[in-house]
């Protein structure tokens, strides 16, 4: 395993109002492009107002002030635009914003969760204060979801007998920020009877797996985001195997990202796998192989 290093991450900025910056992080970026002539897209979102074609492919456009809240942009806005290509949970997405910024380097130890009282419906995972202005990190996954409405089907994924009374002996827990992500790892789990321990930031989890080996009902599998306030997977992961004291999970990194680099880097940090989210047969068959390497 790899020594180890502060882990910091490129992140763009842009802004959606005048008095509000966003970021999201560069590795879910393909390309930023000025905005293109679109292809109207019938019985969509309102939010979605066409499509583009990109390497050859159709890709929906969201006007994403629109998608978070703020007012539709006019198409006089739209025309001074540009858009975002994603590369986003196995979909490319382009997303309209009317103010690109500039390109950041962020270490995610100094990323802030959100204040609880900002609701469930904030499109924020985390707060990053960057020379005096505060950047809010945008919830994509949440954002998508209200776009997309459409539930993660787990009713289709067959489990034997002996495989989910396998998985039901085991300690599992699931670390997400998203609050989407969060409910979409424990509805999979739920729909088999599959119990768990659920948390929001790394170093809650950490915090858990500690407690959880001194009470000596170590954990089994560990699911975990990458990109999260605090302690990240990566840093996660790599606390977890630099701790002598730990019974040592199978450790499944789960990301949003569509890339070859956060996988290498999760092999460095020392995780068995890397998942891209989300599908609900694959993360069930990462934890029977996790459970059947850590059996005797």
């Amino acid at each position: 395993m790899s020594s180890r290093n502060s882990h910091s991450q490129k992140l763009l900025l842009f802004g959606l109002s005048a008095q509000k910056s966003f970021a999201i992080g560069t590795l879910k970026i393909r390309e930023i492009m000025p905005f293109p002539r679109l292809t109207k897209l019938p019985h969509s979102h309102p939010s979605v107002i066409g499509t583009t074609t990109f390497r050859g492919a159709a890709v929906p456009v969201i006007d994403m002030a629109a998608a978070v809240g703020y007012p539709p942009l006019s198409y006089e806005d739209r025309k001074n635009s540009s858009v975002i290509i994603t590369d986003i949970q196995r979909k490319e997405i382009g997303f309209v914003v009317p103010n690109v910024r500039k390109i950041v380097e962020a270490d995610w130890k100094q990323v802030k969760s959100p204040p609880k009282a900002l609701g469930k419906n904030a499109f924020v995972t985390g707060l990053l204060d960057i020379e005096g202005e505060i950047i809010q990190l945008l919830d994509v996954e949440l954002l998508l979801s209200k776009v997309y409405p459409s539930a993660v089907d787990t009713g289709d994924v067959l489990l034997t007998d002996v495989q989910r009374e396998t998985l039901k002996s085991l300690n599992i827990l699931l670390v997400d920020d998203s609050q989407v992500a969060r409910k979409q790892l424990s509805d999979v789990l739920d729909s088999k009877d599959i119990t768990y321990y659920v948390t929001s930031n790394g170093q809650e989890a950490l915090d858990i797996m500690l407690d959880a080996a001194q009470d000596r009902r170590s954990i089994d599998i560990l699911v975990s985001d990458i990109e999260m306030p605090g302690l990240d997977g990566y840093e996660l992961a790599f606390s977890v195997r630099d701790n002598a004291s730990l019974k040592q999970p199978y450790i499944i990194l789960h990301t949003s990202l569509n890339s070859e680099m956060s996988v290498s880097y999760a092999n460095q940090v020392g995780a068995n796998e890397a998942l891209t989210k989300f599908d609900a047969e694959e993360l069930l068959q990462a934890m029977l192989r996790g459970a059947e390497q850590g059996r005797p």
